[in-house]
């Protein structure tokens, strides 16, 4: 979650809580809460809001990797807040660590509290170790998958990855065994998730992947990018899922039964 003042990453419980419970009363969406966390903050302190709220829904990284954000610094000069420079600074020699330890902890949580993972996918080995989790038993399928491209550290986002990724869960965890979404990075966003409409998959858009809404003019909101995505589908004959059908696909428990 985002420091209100300064929008510094933060693990702070008492903000997750402001912004859930906030977000439930004005309407039904499916909340899917991150246990990526920030960069230096410990396994600990990602998977608390899991066990304290008991969402719907949470991401859970497949993998370790360098998640590189450093080449910003090419780009940006001047930074509104202290730590922004030094957050981009530290991607370079910092290790973003989901080690089979910690996804095992991590997977026991989500299940204790009847939250669905979301498994973030950034490379093909992270599909690896999804299926191994599964004939572990630590995953039940239909798992839900979210490949996630264009990050330095993991795959680039293209077609051919994407395609390949795609083809590697099916052979790897079973066409029937899981549901899918992309998000990419950057200009990157807008095309990957209409390939991945065409493809049969969802779609992830919103601030954390993009700040553009096309080329030359910055998005406005959230909100804003999610009307773009959903004219595109609409042009394909894709209609979008109402909340209570996406919990139906993606097989949650249900907003009633969440912590906050």
């Amino acid at each position: 979650v985002r420091h209100p003042e300064t929008g510094q990453p933060s693990p702070d419980l008492e903000i997750f809580k402001k912004v859930l419970t906030k977000i439930k009363s004005k309407c039904n969406v499916v909340i899917c809460t991150t246990t990526g966390g920030g960069l230096g903050m410990t396994p600990e302190q990602r998977v608390a809001v899991v066990s304290t709220y008991k969402p719907e829904l949470a991401s859970c990284n497949m993998g370790s990797m360098n998640f590189a954000l450093f080449p910003l610094l090419e780009k940006l000069k001047d930074f509104k807040f202290p730590w922004e420079k030094q957050y981009l600074e530290m991607s370079e020699d910092l290790i973003f660590p989901n080690t089979f330890k910690s996804l095992r902890v991590f997977l026991n949580i989500f299940q204790q509290n009847g939250t669905k993972p979301e498994l973030e996918i950034y490379d093909a080995g992270m599909i690896n170790n999804t299926a191994f989790l599964i004939q572990r038993g630590l995953l039940k399928p239909p798992v839900y998958i979210q490949f996630v491209l264009g990050i330095l550290g993991g795959m680039q986002a293209t077609i051919e990855n994407l395609v390949f990724l795609y083809e590697s869960a099916c052979r790897l965890i079973g066409e029937k065994n899981f549901v899918w979404s992309v998000c990419a990075a950057g200009r990157n966003q807008m095309p990957m998730c209409t390939h991945a409409l065409l493809m049969g998959g969802f779609a992830r858009v919103g601030l954390e992947d993009a700040l553009w809404l096309e080329k030359g003019v910055l998005a406005k909101s959230n909100a804003e990018q999610v009307a773009k995505i959903v004219r595109i589908a609409k042009e394909f004959g894709i209609e979008p899922a109402t909340p209570d059908e996406a919990r139906q696909i993606l097989g949650l428990k249900g907003i009633d039964k969440v912590a906050y």
